[in-house]
C-alpha cells in the first residue's frame, strides 16, 4: 500500500494529448490538487484518443526543456512522456514520480520495453486502461464472429465482382454455437456477455483458473485444446506476453475442429501467423478477423493483407469518441486511491507485465 499523501503537496503533470474539458474535470474533481498542463508543450491530436499525437509535431529546445521540468516535478503522471517507453524509461531515472496512468490497456509492453530496475518497477506504479476499451473490443470481436458465420468476405467478393451465385450456400446459426475466449479479463467478459445475449455457449481460459458467472467451462491454457474440439469460434484477448507468445500456434490449430472463425483482439504476438495461415489455407479455420499483429503497422508483403478470408483492421477496434472521457474518469478515480493509500485499480504487474 502507498504511503498516504495529502492534496496540498501533490502535483500532477498532463504529459499526453488531452482536450482541456477533461484536463478541467480531473481539477474540478480534486481541486487542491496541482495539475499541470500546458498545450503548447503537446503534439496535437489527429484522431480522438490519439494520445501519441501529430508526429509531425516538435518542441523547440527551449519547449523541450520546459516540457521535462514539468514532468519532473510531478508525483503523478498523466500518459508517459512523449507516450513511449523511452520517455517512460528517462523520466524513471530523473524524476520524483510514483504512479503513472498509462493510456493503453496493454501498457505492460511499453513497461517492459523500458527496462527498468527492480528499484524503479518497485517505486513507480503504472495503471493501464485495461476495462476501458472493453465495451468496443467486444463488440468488434462478436462483429468478427458474426461475418464468419454470415460469409460477409465472399458477399463482398462477389459483390465486387458482380457475381449472383448460381448455388445458395447457407450460412451458420450464431445461436447454440460454442464460442472459447482465450483471456478472461475485462474483454473477454465483456465478448462472453454479448455472445450469450446471442445465444452462444461460452467457455474459455484464465490465468488464475475460477468460475466466472455466464461461462460454462473455466481452464487454464493447458485445457485449450479440448475446449477447442468443439468450438465453432475463438476469440483471444490476452495480452502480449513472454508467457502468451504464439500460444496459439500449430497444435492449437490443429486441435480444431474444421472451420473455426478466428478472431483477435487482443495481442497480435498471441498468434502465430504462419501457423494462422496454414489453418485458413487447409480449412482448420474458415475466416480470420485481426485487429493486432505480430508486427505493426502489418508489413506490405504479408499474405495477411490479401487473403480473401481474412479482414485487417489497423489496430483500431477499440478507439471511440469516448476513450479520453472515459480514461480520464478512470485516473479521477485512482487519483482518490492514490491520495488515501489504497491499492490503485489496473496496475501492470512489473514481473509478468500485463
Amino acid at each position: 500500500m502507498m504511503n498516504t499523501m495529502t492534496p496540498e503537496n501533490l502535483t500532477v503533470a498532463i504529459a499526453v494529448p488531452l482536450e482541456a474539458e477533461h484536463v478541467e474535470a480531473i481539477k474540478a474533481a480534486h481541486p487542491a490538487v496541482c495539475v499541470l498542463y500546458d498545450p503548447e508543450l503537446l503534439p496535437p491530436e489527429r484522431f480522438p484518443a490519439d494520445h501519441a499525437g501529430d508526429p509531425a509535431f516538435a518542441r523547440t529546445p527551449e519547449q523541450e526543456a520546459r516540457y521535462w521540468d514539468m514532468l519532473r516535478s510531478a508525483d503523478v503522471l498523466y500518459g508517459f512522456p512523449n507516450e513511449n517507453a523511452a520517455g517512460l524509461a528517462k523520466i524513471a531515472a530523473s524524476g520524483k514520480v510514483r504512479w503513472i496512468q498509462a493510456m493503453a490497456a496493454g501498457a505492460g509492453g511499453a513497461v517492459k520495453a523500458a527496462n527498468l530496475s527492480e528499484a524503479g518497477l518497485q517505486r513507480i506504479a503504472v495503471t493501464s486502461s485495461a476495462g476501458v476499451h472493453g465495451l468496443p473490443l467486444a463488440e468488434f470481436a462478436m462483429m468478427g464472429v458474426l461475418n464468419g458465420f454470415k460469409r460477409t468476405a465472399e458477399m463482398a467478393a462477389d459483390q465486387a465482382a458482380r457475381h449472383w451465385p448460381e448455388l445458395r450456400t447457407p450460412t451458420r446459426l450464431v445461436s447454440g454455437s460454442n464460442l472459447v475466449i482465450t483471456g478472461l479479463g475485462e474483454i473477454g467478459v465483456a465478448t462472453a456477455r454479448l455472445a450469450r445475449a446471442m445465444g452462444m455457449n461460452v467457455s474459455g481460459t484464465k490465468r488464475t483458473v475460477k468460475p466466472v458467472s455466464g461461462v460454462g467451462t473455466v481452464t487454464d491454457a493447458d485445457g485449450l485444446p479440448a475446449l477447442l474440439a468443439n468450438a465453432d469460434a475463438l476469440v483471444n484477448t490476452l495480452p502480449g506476453t513472454p508467457y502468451t507468445e504464439k500460444m496459439i500456434n500449430a497444435g492449437i490449430f490443429a486441435a480444431m475442429k474444421p472451420g473455426t472463425v478466428v478472431v483477435n483482439v487482443g495481442r497480435g504476438t498471441v498468434i502465430d501467423e504462419d501457423a494462422l495461415l496454414d489453418a485458413l489455407d487447409n480449412g482448420q479455420v474458415s475466416y480470420a478477423c485481426l485487429d493486432v499483429f505480430a508486427v505493426e503497422p502489418l508489413p506490405r508483403d504479408s499474405r495477411l493483407w490479401g487473403h480473401p478470408r481474412v479482414m485487417v483492421s489497423p489496430h483500431t477496434s477499440a478507439l471511440s469518441g469516448a476513450e479520453n472521457r472515459l480514461i480520464a474518469g478512470r485516473f479521477i478515480e485512482n487519483l482518490s486511491r492514490f491520495q488515501a493509500g489504497e491499492p490503485l485499480l489496473h496496475v501492470v504487474d512489473p514481473v509478468h507485465f500485463y
